[in-house]
């Protein structure tokens, strides 16, 4: 059995302070089986890399090109719902997980215990961006909103939703909040339409 390392390396790649200086907050004040740092030696890898896509809104890929190509380190995309673009062109480009700004903080500590365990498929904060595509990605949903706005479809409510996928009620609640601006919906009864017109869930079901 592999020992955990006691130290990790997770570097914030984003152009917004503020979010650096949250997930910073949160990561280096995390309690748990390893120290969690946000920098580390000059010529060295970060183990894992939190790679905004909103870098890319200017076009330019080179950075996550690099993270990529060039490094052996683990990378996980923060996904802008707004932006499902750039989700899109970061997958294209290879990235295999990502996860989104409504994450809390104990979600995002776990995201970086079980990147480091390669356990990451079994982290329901963690969305996994198959090759096949998933019901609802070409209305722009993430997967994590795709399988909120099902279980919204089945009439559960958000507490009931997150208590299913093992989220945390906030989280959810931002889910719903961001599918209704984006998509220009008022209420549940029309997120039930968008489901439907998804491919989420089907007449009959």
């Amino acid at each position: 059995m592999t020992k955990p390392p006691s130290s990790v390396w997770v570097c914030i790649e984003t152009t917004q302070e503020v979010v650096t200086v949250g997930l910073r907050t949160i990561l280096e004040t995390a309690e748990g089986p390893f120290d969690i740092s946000t920098t580390g030696p000059a010529g060295d890898e970060p183990d894992v890399v939190l790679y905004d896509v909103i870098h890319m809104r200017d076009g330019d890929d080179s950075g996550l090109d690099y993270w990529l190509t060039q490094t052996a380190s683990t990378v996980i995309a923060i996904d802008r719902t707004l932006r499902p673009e750039l989700g899109a062109r970061a997958k294209e480009k290879g990235v295999e997980w990502a996860i989104d700004l409504g994450i809390t903080a104990d979600e995002l500590v776990a995201v970086i215990r079980d990147a480091i365990a390669g356990n990451l498929e079994d982290n329901p904060a963690a969305q996994e961006w198959d090759a096949g595509g998933y019901p609802g990605s070409e209305d722009g949903l993430s997967p994590q909103e795709s399988a909120v706005l099902a279980l919204v479809t089945a009439g559960l409510s958000n507490q009931e939703i997150a208590t299913e996928l093992h989220l945390a009620e906030s989280t959810v609640k931002g889910y719903v909040s961001d599918v209704l601006v984006r998509h220009g919906l008022r209420d549940r009864t029309q997120l039930v339409v968008l489901a439907y017109e998804s491919g989420l869930v089907r007449a009959g079901q």
